[in-house]
């Protein structure tokens, strides 16, 4: 689906030197994290299994909902060990090694907040996240139009934001065994008058959607 050249970044050292030391810091504003905290509101249900991959110190779920078990991965010790959301985590390059260390259909739901665009094999992570899905488990890809650029593959870096929401939705596709995937686009935009003065609307939000059939 990708050729060797998209899938290359502008920095092509190590991801494990980049994420050594942690980043305490939101990398979307409010408006998105609001918008993706009512997504799972909407689409997650309470006491279930959920697998939060490439998570970072803080989760975005909603409060109020309680889980049977939410396991974490990332490539940070310290922002994982912050995540209070989290029974257990877990530290791998999906880079390196996307074999996930877990158990066939053992998760209802598995989630990626604005990392998606970091992965350079999408094929086989997308294809773990299917193998580790219960039937009927739903996957949420989330991502805004900010990034690490030079951590990028060279696909999304050059893409359009509406080529990005296509690209996910071809990740999906590319695994058999996932619904036809639903994209969620909803480009923030600002009053008409900050419009006028060039105010942006805040962080567009994208989500593509798949359920394991």
């Amino acid at each position: 689906m990708l050729g060797p050249a998209q899938r290359t970044k502008l920095d092509a050292t190590s991801d494990a030197l980049f994420y050594e030391y942690p980043r305490f810091v939101t990398h979307v504003d409010e408006g998105f994290i609001q918008q993706l905290t009512d997504l799972y509101r909407e689409r997650l249900k309470p006491n279930t299994r959920v697998f939060d991959m490439m998570s970072s110190w803080v989760s975005h779920l909603p409060e109020e909902l309680e889980f049977a078990h939410v396991e974490g991965h990332g490539m940070n010790a310290e922002e994982l060990a912050r995540n209070s959301r989290l029974d257990h985590y877990f530290l791998q390059n999906l880079n390196e090694n996307p074999k996930l260390p877990l158990e066939d259909q053992s998760f209802d739901a598995v989630l990626n907040t604005v990392s998606v665009q970091y992965l350079q094999y999408p094929e086989a992570i997308f294809t773990e996240i299917h193998r580790i899905l219960k039937p009927g488990g739903i996957a949420i890809i989330s991502f805004s139009n900010r990034m690490f650029y030079q951590k990028a593959i060279q696909a999304w870096r050059e893409g359009s934001e509406t080529s990005r929401v296509q690209l996910v939705k071809q990740y999906f596709q590319a695994v058999p065994g996932f619904t036809p995937p639903e994209a969620i686009v909803r480009a923030s935009q600002a009053p008409n008058m900050l419009q006028w003065l060039g105010v942006s609307g805040g962080d567009p939000f994208y989500a593509v959607i798949g359920y394991r059939q």
